[in-house]
């Protein structure tokens, strides 16, 4: 079976093909799908398999996933006030423009560097 290396004989550490790795291993997607983060544990195996073909290529592409213990991983920490401010201050300032300093109700075009009226864009006006 391609990918089965449990020892991590082949791979340096135990690898499984898709949807067949043993309970009480999971993703980071996985993890916090149930509240929970690795805690700087190291990865404890992986999951190898073909991704899709880009076109134009002849080999696909091997994708891997970590997997960690779930009896090591922890709670996610709370979000505090202060990160929550941090957070709303960040997305301020993708909202803000740099030339006229007028915070926008959208994300600032990374593609103009500015909002679009001062990019020389006409602004459709709001009905």
């Amino acid at each position: 079976m391609r990918f089965w290396d449990p020892d991590g004989a082949e791979y340096g550490i135990p690898t499984y093909p898709r949807r067949l790795a043993p309970e009480g291993l999971a993703t980071r997607r996985q993890l916090r799908a149930q509240g929970l983060r690795p805690n700087g544990q190291d990865v404890a195996a992986q999951i190898l398999w073909f991704g899709r073909r880009p076109p134009g290529e002849r080999t696909r592409p091997v994708r891997a996933a970590y997997l960690y213990r779930l009896d090591l991983a922890a709670p996610v920490r709370p979000m505090t006030p202060g990160r929550w401010r941090a957070v709303h201050a960040m997305l301020r300032a993708r909202r803000t423009c740099p030339v006229c300093q007028v915070t926008r109700p959208y994300v600032i075009p990374t593609s103009l560097g500015c909002c679009p009226g001062c990019a020389g864009y006409p602004v459709a006006l709001a009905a």
